[in-house]
């Protein structure tokens, strides 16, 4: 389940932008700031540009970096779904596109952060679609 790919910025024409996930504080662990920085060459284009993903659904999803004045380059992370203007968005797909985004990140991060440990977290919440995923 890491079917994700960074892409560059699609056509916006015709698209709106759901607010699907806010992580407010990225830092909290130094290892996931540094993912995002290394993965969207964020020590040189930081503000300028969001990064771009398609996951297994085939959506594409917009991540909007977050600065704080005092802080380290990202602090917080929106997370976007683009879609089409009039279109509703289907919570299964974004939950396990979500799903999907989690589980890259770990494998980008490495070290002590394991995909079965985020997996074992989601169990106990029993998120209906690892089940489906086994």
């Amino acid at each position: 389940m890491t079917d994700v790919e960074v892409i560059e910025q699609p056509s916006l024409d015709g698209k709106r932008r759901a607010l699907v996930l806010a992580e407010d504080r990225v830092g909290h662990y130094p290892e996931f700031r540094e993912f995002f920085v290394r993965r969207f060459s964020l020590d040189t284009d930081a503000l300028s540009k969001p990064g771009y993903v398609r996951a297994p659904s085939g959506m594409i999803y917009s991540l909007v970096f977050v600065g704080r004045s005092g802080e380290p380059f990202p602090d917080g992370i929106e997370v976007y779904a683009l879609i089409d203007a009039l279109e509703p968005l289907t919570e299964a797909d974004v939950d396990t596109d979500l799903w999907a985004i989690l589980t890259w990140m770990i494998h980008g991060i490495g070290g002590e952060w394991e995909v079965e440990d985020l997996d074992a977290t989601g169990r106990l919440y029993q998120l209906p679609f690892l089940s489906r995923h086994g």
